[in-house]
């Protein structure tokens, strides 16, 4: 007896495991990424008390770490092992994922550049908000240092702003030592020092706003974050458009990848035996 078969077309094998390979990356990304949320907070003994989550009056930077582990965790597994064993739902599920992401990510860039007014009154609701809760969380605590560091600025629109923490305000009721004062990381650098002088903003705002310029910086981090991003507009939309060409790059082999797949195994359940 003899019989024919329908052989569908050949399944490349290195798209099949290109996929494979860079979904195994993004997939230990992911587990890298919820490995360092989670050790941050069990370091915080937040996993031991889990309704602490919600003490916090600031963004815990702990909780980017989490959601962006999460994610690349889901898609990493679901390209892997949707590649591996060639199942077209995951596969599908993957790319899928992955524009929604994109589409997300290109609504975001247009909306940032439509309302950019709104934006700014957002970030400056934002920084307020984590002046705030500044010493009640270490993380947070950094992030701010960094951030004011990094662009030399102090407060979201001037160092004013940190009136706004029980601890560095200008009340008469405060008894802080750091009254009237800013963070260390709001002072001006001096090359010379090798050891960071953490009580260098001890009674800073108290000073002329002309002395103040010496020994802090007074401009706020929103209108710096404006002007640093429009002296690097070329680097940063170029980051962004490699990431979103990636994104496409990956997202239609996948598709069609699971296409095929999903074609030959219909043409083969299909097939017609013939004597």
């Amino acid at each position: 007896m003899s019989g024919k078969h329908y052989k569908g077309p050949e399944v490349s094998c290195c798209i099949k495991y290109f996929i494979f390979g860079f979904n195994v990356i993004f997939w230990f990304l992911g587990i890298a990424f919820l490995g360092i949320g989670l050790w941050a907070w069990n370091e915080k003994g937040v996993l031991s008390n889990i309704s602490s989550i919600t003490d916090l009056g600031g963004f815990d930077p702990v909780w980017l770490f989490l959601v962006v582990g999460g994610v690349m965790f889901i898609l990493g597994f679901a390209g892997c092992i949707g590649a591996l064993r060639e199942n077209t739902f995951l596969l599908k599920f993957f790319s899928v994922f992955l524009g929604i992401i994109f589409f997300l990510e290109l609504t975001a860039g247009v909306l940032a550049f439509v309302f950019k007014d709104w934006i700014k009154d957002q970030l400056h609701f934002f920084i307020n908000n984590n002046i705030r809760a500044y010493r009640d969380d270490i993380d947070l605590q950094n992030l701010i240092d960094f951030t004011q560091e990094y662009w030399q600025c102090c407060g979201a629109f001037g160092a004013d702003d940190w009136n706004l923490n029980i601890y560095f305000n200008c009340t008469d009721s405060n008894a802080s030592r750091e009254r009237c004062g800013v963070p260390f990381s709001c002072c001006t650098k001096d090359p010379a020092e090798d050891v960071i002088n953490t009580q260098c903003g001890y009674d800073a705002r108290q000073k002329p706003e002309v002395d103040q310029q010496i020994v802090i910086y007074t401009k706020g981090c929103v209108p710096q974050f404006e002007k640093w991003l429009q002296d690097n507009l070329t680097i940063v939309a170029g980051i962004f458009i490699g990431i979103a060409l990636l994104q496409v790059n990956i997202t239609f082999p996948v598709m069609s990848y699971a296409e095929q797949q999903q074609t030959n195994r219909k043409h083969e359940g299909g097939a017609v035996y013939e004597n």
